[in-house]
């Protein structure tokens, strides 16, 4: 285990319009870790001219964020990222010490990642009223899910902040966005509660958007909606 703030530089390779890099964002803030941000678009987003760094590159296999950088070492793909971090920096661990708890945390990670954040990005990418509506449909789904384990404790996975919080925080970092692109589901009131528990930590303030930021995530979505209907 090594200390960054006495044996390694930390560099987050980013951008606050990314979901994956959000969730490395977060957890760095929430465990106090110093850190660089090197801002790098996704791909979606990354203009033309935009000169990647050498060392991503070298080091994202996919050339997608986010990235990260401890000491002279790289890790790119955001799960794997939050548990090399795990792994590697001592201070404030976001797994628990238990097995069984640290299980139970990683499962609720997976599903999160496999049935929240594709009905997610659903909404947003969706061109059409039909997929949209299911898009948002199978995200509340997913969100009624999703409360039937907070009725066990006031996180996730437990009774403090996990990394399941961190794979979790993008969607209500984008909330107030996701609205305004078609998201109609109410918030089940345990997940309501989350929220705002989560908008209470300190390390909210290191990923949450401006006003400016949601507009400019709802504009891009709604150019896109536009270029698809005009060229279908």
């Amino acid at each position: 285990m090594t200390s960054p703030t006495a044996a390694a530089t930390v560099s987050l390779y980013g951008h606050w319009i990314c979901p994956y890099a959000t969730r490395v964002a977060f957890a760095l803030a929430e465990r106090g870790i110093d850190h660089d941000l090197v801002d790098v678009p996704p791909s979606a987003v990354r203009p033309d001219d935009f000169v990647l760094p050498a060392e991503f590159v070298e080091h994202s296999p996919r050339l997608e964020i986010p990235m990260v950088r401890v000491g002279d070492e790289f890790r790119a793909d955001s799960i794997p990222v939050l548990e090399w971090l795990e792994a590697t920096i001592d201070p404030a661990p976001m797994l628990p010490t238990k097995p069984a708890d640290r299980d139970l945390v990683r499962e609720r990670m997976a599903w999160l990642d496999s049935e929240v954040f594709p009905a997610m990005i659903g909404v947003y990418y969706g061109t059409d009223p039909d997929r949209i509506d299911g898009a948002s449909r199978a995200l509340g789904d997913a969100l009624t899910e999703m409360a039937a384990w907070l009725a066990e404790s006031a996180w996730l996975a437990g009774e403090r902040p996990t990394l399941a919080e961190a794979v979790m925080i993008p969607l209500y970092v984008r909330l107030d966005g996701l609205r305004r692109l078609g998201f109609e589901s109410p918030l089940p009131p345990r997940v309501d509660d989350h929220r705002r528990r989560c908008g209470r930590l300190g390390s909210w303030h290191a990923v949450a958007w401006s006003d400016e930021q949601t507009d400019e995530f709802v504009g891009r979505f709604e150019a896109h909606r536009r270029r698809a209907r005009a060229s279908g």
